[in-house]
């Protein structure tokens, strides 16, 4: 079964995924009030936009250590003050675009290129891009990694 994987926020603006088995169980949740942010535990919960896909493949064959970085569950959050909490939450941000920024930006011939590292027609590297969920499904059938990323992650769509 293929999932659904949406970019939350909440009303204290924490960004966060979420992994659903369609459209109807995300609406079913939020409206049984079971959908809650992982930093503040607030229940005001909204989608986002749907973002880019990296293709990120070729971290698995390098398999280079990433920081652990892990963030409170609501019911620990009573030790953290929202100072805590907003440190964390920038210091992840700032990690994750560290990340992005080492990809290249392929655009919409993302699926296309990312086939062409997949089949070693191309030079093996970090790219990222736009697909479509058809195209990000296709990948996936392919046996091709790939994964959205949220587009404040990017800081050249920042600017």
């Amino acid at each position: 079964m293929a999932l659904k994987v949406f970019d939350l926020q909440c009303e204290a603006h924490h960004v966060f995924e979420g992994w659903f088995s369609s459209h109807a169980d995300y609406d079913s949740q939020q409206e049984r009030g079971l959908l809650t942010c992982p930093i503040c535990g607030n229940g005001n919960i909204s989608k986002m936009l749907s973002a880019p896909r990296l293709n990120v493949a070729h971290l698995k064959k390098e398999k280079q250590p990433v920081p652990a970085v892990q963030a409170p569950v609501p019911e620990a959050t009573a030790n953290f003050n929202d100072k805590t909490l907003a440190q964390i939450q920038a210091a992840v941000m700032q990690q994750l675009r560290a990340y992005v920024k080492q990809t290249e930006d392929v655009g919409d011939q993302f699926t296309a290129e990312a086939r062409r590292i997949h089949y070693g027609e191309a030079e093996e590297r970090a790219i990222r891009g736009n697909a479509t969920p058809e195209q990000q499904q296709a990948l996936h059938e392919e046996g091709i990694a790939v994964m959205p990323i949220p587009g404040f992650l990017d800081e050249d769509q920042l600017q």
